[in-house]
């Protein structure tokens, strides 16, 4: 109840002409008085003010300015006003009525903001951001943003002129949020937040940090956006991925940049649409066999250079291909045609562009104040303060929130090694130890523990993937048993020796055999992912098949070589785009793959030879059953350096179930190389890597293999084989 002359300008309706009043809704809006009730409104450069009855459009009441030409209006009531009301304002000759925001409670529920403080709340992104909404039976979008050092928030956008001082949010302070309903905003509206800070000082305008879309960049505008329009189409799928054990399936990974898997150079190299990518890259990656898509970040980001490894939208898919609603297709596509998808995800740090998470109310809210916890020099971005509970909220939400309306099958977190350390690429002194003088960051692992185990206990059949490129233990190891709980790590100790061992010119292969060995002494420790990822293809690094040496022809079998060595060894498999057919140049974000070099032979080989690879991977159990347990792998011979070839037996759970793999690593015919067999039963040559329809020589073991019961390698028989030059062949067990 207010006391205050209806007429009279007060310090409050000075603090509301100003914008700088804390609790705009104890002003504005409806109000019990001693004498009666009122409505107040604040309407910068309305002439004239008129409150209408919603329900049968009469006018109620004219409004009287409470000082000329300053916007601000009062309507004195013997009784009080109708709801819901409407006002009917007048500008200069132009005139507009809309539903006044003040005269709604609050859209947050005391259970919401209880979950909120606690930061327990698993849906915050049902409530936080902007929804559309149904509130005391009108239409409109619900705001809702964390900002607790703010002196003012509000929201802004085309629907008021930009102009702060109309749309002043509600504080709820024990929670530091900020909400507000605005009737009559509909699907596609431009906002962002304008935030007062303590100091006075007006913040450049925020971008939603839970938007579910933006604006497409440059521009950098939240979009209102529903995100429940898409009737899915995935229910088979869906109903059958919680049975799925990822860890004894085969898991073929496809890493793609939607923006440069393929352009438009016709239409000014402009990039394939969530709709098309749907009608085109879902049926190739199912005619190559891949299992998985893996989709470089997608979530909202300024700069196409950083190819989303610097998000400001952790909650919206990048409008560069489309609406949410698009990609939401996408998926569905995905999944109509059994492909699982996963998402590159970055909680580890941040832009600092102005409108977005830095500084966001004026203080350092989501990164540490401290450059030494809160800068990551190597790429000039903000660290995340993970021991702040509203922090650690926004960020699990956002995971949650992909699993939950975009119906996405995993998450690769990146750059878990640097939330890890401490001292992650820093020198001494430039970082600080935690409570025990460590360098381990105990608040981040205490939010991996937790994201892991959320996720997993909310959305059975997902899985999380680590890109950890350090010695930490037990990373896919589940929590109870001291984990993180991660699903998988990328093996990037493999992907580095093995690169480097490809590297080298056959003739000294000898010299650097354990490179390719080494992998096996921990191949068990963790549930490993076995990549060839973007970043190994950029930077002067050169493509996978840049760093073949040889002749044209011997770089081409050593890539087979390459491949047909990966798929044999334990481990899930990845490759980035391009490398299945031999991309030559370096991978480049602003262009298409090299789609012409399919026209080429031994191009079309490759690509030939990594489709049979993944159906092969697909089809025989032993490659794909037991890749995390050491009972998956025999080595028959770990040891022949000279030859530098490589010879081990994958099995499945199945007695009996097994494939032999042999590599031959030089450019070298080896005929009658003997290799001791499991029994005496006969194989077939299944896979060979030299084969003509590949680009090889046709070297190889045509026909049927019966083993001599001559003691080899340990075992009781063996073969003499001939390994083809460059190449590895794959022997099974020959049906009856």
């Amino acid at each position: 109840m207010t006391s205050a002359s209806p007429l009279s300008l007060d310090r409050e309706g000075d603090a509301i002409i100003q914008g700088d009043h804390t609790d705009p809704f104890a002003y504005l809006g409806p109000h019990a008085t001693e004498s009666g009730f009122l409505v107040r409104a604040f309407l910068p450069d309305a002439v004239r003010v008129e409150l209408i009855d919603h329900n049968n459009g009469k006018t109620i009441a004219a409004a009287a300015p409470i000082r000329e030409r300053i916007g601000l209006f009062i309507v004195p009531l013997m009784a009080p006003p109708p709801r819901p009301y409407r006002l009917r304002a007048t500008w200069c000759g132009s005139t507009a009525e809309f539903i006044d925001p003040y005269q709604f409670g609050p859209w947050l529920s005391d259970t919401d903001l209880y979950l909120l403080r606690e930061g327990t709340h698993v849906e915050a992104y049902r409530r936080l951001g902007a929804h559309s909404v149904v509130l005391d039976g009108i239409e409109g979008v619900a705001f809702c943003v964390w900002a607790p050092n703010a002196k003012r928030v509000s929201v802004v956008g085309d629907f008021n002129f930009w102009d702060g001082r109309r749309h002043v949010m509600r504080l709820h302070p024990g929670a530091g949020i900020w909400e507000l309903f605005i009737p009559g905003i509909g699907e596609g509206a431009r906002y962002k937040y304008e935030v007062k800070a303590q100091n006075g000082v007006i913040l450049p305008l925020k971008a939603d940090p839970l938007a579910q879309a933006a604006e497409r960049p440059p521009a950098t505008a939240s979009l209102v956006a529903r995100i429940d329009h898409h009737r899915w189409q995935d229910g088979t799928w869906m109903a059958g991925r919680s049975e799925r054990n990822f860890y004894a399936r085969p898991m073929a990974i496809y890493e793609v940049h939607l923006g440069s898997w393929r352009r438009r150079p016709e239409e000014g190299n402009r990039f394939f649409s969530y709709q098309e990518l749907a009608e085109t890259l879902v049926p190739y990656v199912k005619e190559m066999g891949f299992t998985h898509l893996e989709l470089l970040p997608i979530t909202e980001h300024p700069f196409d250079g950083s190819w989303g490894y610097q998000p400001t939208g952790l909650y919206a898919p990048t409008s560069r291909y489309g609406t949410p609603t698009d990609f939401q297709v996408f998926i569905d596509a995905c999944h109509r045609a059994e492909i699982g998808v996963l998402l590159d995800w970055v909680p580890g740090h941040f832009p600092n562009d102005p409108h977005g998470l830095a500084e966001f109310d004026g203080t350092h809210l989501y990164e540490h104040a401290d450059p030494r916890q809160g800068l990551h020099r190597d790429w000039n971005t903000l660290i995340y303060n993970y021991g702040r509970t509203e922090v650690v909220e926004f960020l699990l939400n956002s995971a949650l929130h992909w699993f939950d309306y975009y119906h996405v099958d995993g998450l690769r977190v990146d750059a878990v090694a640097s939330m890890l350390y401490l001292d992650y690429s820093r020198q001494p002194g430039e970082w600080i130890p935690n409570r025990f003088g460590g360098n381990e960051n105990l608040e981040a692992i205490a939010f991996l523990r937790r994201l892991n185990e959320t996720c997993f206990g909310r959305f059975p059949g997902i899985t999380t993937v680590a890109e950890e490129s350090t010695a930490w233990p037990l990373v896919s190891r589940p929590t109870y048993d001291g984990g993180l709980g991660f699903g998988f790590k990328w093996n990037m100790g493999w992907m580095h020796d093995t690169l480097n061992y490809m590297a080298v010119d056959p003739v000294h292969r000898s010299h650097h055999h354990e490179q390719l060995t080494f992998g096996l002494l921990y191949a068990f420790n963790e549930n490993f992912v076995l990549p060839l990822s973007h970043d190994e293809v950029v930077h002067g690094k050169r493509s996978i098949l840049g760093r073949m040496p040889g002749d044209r022809w011997q770089r081409f079998a050593n890539l087979r070589a390459y491949y047909a060595f990966m798929y044999g060894h334990p481990g899930k498999k990845l490759l980035f785009m391009g490398s299945e057919f031999g991309q030559e140049n370096e991978w480049n974000h602003d262009q298409s793959l090299d789609w012409h070099l399919l026209g080429d032979a031994m191009h079309q080989g490759i690509s030939t030879l990594v489709r049979e690879l993944n159906a092969l991977y697909r089809r025989l159990p032993a490659l794909h059953e037991l890749d995390h347990e050491r009972s998956g792998f025999k080595w028959i011979d770990a040891f022949d350096r000279a030859a530098s070839v490589l010879s081990f037996q994958r099995c499945g759970r199945a007695p009996g179930d097994h494939v032999i793999v042999i590599v031959n690593f030089t450019p070298v015919v080896r005929h009658n190389y003997r290799v001791g067999m499991p029994s005496g039963g006969c194989y077939r040559e299944v896979l060979n890597s030299d084969d003509r329809r590949y680009g090889g020589s046709g070297v190889g073991n045509a026909g049927t293999l019966a083993p001599e019961a001559l003691p080899w390698h340990g075992r009781s028989h063996s073969l003499a084989l001939t390994l083809p030059p460059l190449a590895a062949i794959f022997l099974a067990p020959a049906a009856d």
